[in-house]
């Protein structure tokens, strides 16, 4: 046995006494080991995997070695740059409807500390309505629909807030449409998962106050957990904090994404499907001639991009200053190329377009 002080306060004298006990030691496994509960092991190793990934996605800074320039100038080999890749590009939709689909954070606005004041660049709001003028366009984000669209401010586009769950646009009469009636689109696939989605934003709330620089958001039908000011020793700290409020939720599931951890309704849907969706609503479901091209940077983009390659239609373009498994097509740079790609490579179409092909449209 081993001997442990205690200090026993006398409440008569006001003297504190140290009295030795006996204790027991933890009773060792036969070659002497102490076992650890498997229960205990188990979760240690998923939070462990779970911070990983989060590294893995979410690297707080880069190194400049020659492997990683070897790994680079490989990786742009398969994901060439759109930009440079204009004539090919064009040759690919020469003939067809272009129908554009623009992540938000990352692609169309710088990523920011304060994802309250993640502004696009009013250069960038002139390229996406010039844009709108020739193509059907649609911005697909994991934020509040709402939210983005007051960041945004086009009345003229498709708007699919909450990774696709909560998908508004124009009146379906719209010059694009097919389909001639007054109809606005709208499609909510996960509404019955509200009160559930609010509870919990509540207790993450809650939770996750005692962790410095976290910051939890409520994007309606699906949550945020931005540790961007987070200190990265922190992060499995804050990992097992959205793990435990999340073990009474079986029905939510978990992602992550460019420093935020995603919290969403365990069904069927991602940015791929609201895709597909939005492809219908513009009548353009089992079209040949028609050309999506999709460009978002961060995970969840990657349903999209895998859709587009499911189809075998259309191209996705892969924001990102590094290299990153995807099944996008091409590259561009942070959102300053993605700008300028953008403009240059679709912008290019506009001088084939006949003015009178969309009649009513409103000018710049």
């Amino acid at each position: 046995m081993t001997q442990q002080n205690v200090v026993v306060s006398d409440p008569k004298s006001g003297i504190n006494r140290a009295i030795t006990v006996a204790q027991k030691p933890p009773v060792a496994a036969p070659g002497g080991y102490i076992p650890i509960p498997r229960r205990r092991i188990l979760k240690n190793l998923e939070i462990n995997a779970w911070v990983d990934s989060i590294r893995a996605s979410s690297p707080t800074h880069a190194k400049s070695t020659p492997s990683l320039a070897e790994e680079h100038s490989s990786w742009i080999l398969h994901h060439p740059s759109a930009l440079d890749m204009f004539e090919q590009i064009m040759d690919a939709s020469k003939g067809k409807q272009i129908v554009m689909f623009l992540d938000y954070d990352g692609t169309l606005s710088p990523i920011v500390d304060d994802p309250d004041r993640a502004f696009m660049s009013d250069s960038m709001r002139r390229t996406v309505r010039k844009l709108a003028r020739y193509f059907p366009t649609a911005i697909v984000t994991g934020r509040c629909r709402d939210k983005v669209y007051n960041f945004v401010r086009l009345a003229e586009l498709y708007y699919a807030g909450s990774h696709g769950m909560d998908i508004k646009g124009p009146t379906r009469d719209s010059k694009y449409n097919k389909d001639k009636t007054a109809e606005a689109v709208l499609f909510q696939p996960a509404s019955e998962f509200l009160p559930m989605i609010d509870e919990v934003y509540e207790k993450l709330v809650e939770k996750t106050k005692s962790t410095p620089g976290a910051r939890v958001e409520n994007n309606k039908f699906c949550l945020s957990v931005h540790f961007r000011c987070v200190d990265e020793k922190k992060w499995s700290e804050l990992a097992q904090q959205v793990k435990s409020v999340l073990k009474d939720y079986p029905k939510l599931r978990r992602s992550q994404g460019r420093k935020v951890l995603e919290i969403r309704p365990d069904i069927k849907w991602d940015k791929g499907k609201a895709l597909e969706f939005l492809l219908e609503s513009l009548g353009f479901a089992n079209c040949n001639d028609v050309f999506p091209v999709y460009i978002g940077d961060d995970k969840t983009d990657e349903d999209a991009f895998k859709k587009l390659r499911d189809r075998g239609q259309g191209l996705g373009i892969l924001v990102s200053k590094f290299p990153k498994d995807t099944t996008a097509s091409y590259s561009l740079q942070e959102p300053n190329e993605a700008s300028d790609g953008v403009s240059s490579t679709f912008g290019g179409v506009e001088t084939s377009v006949p003015e009178n092909t969309f009649p009513g449209v409103n000018e710049i």
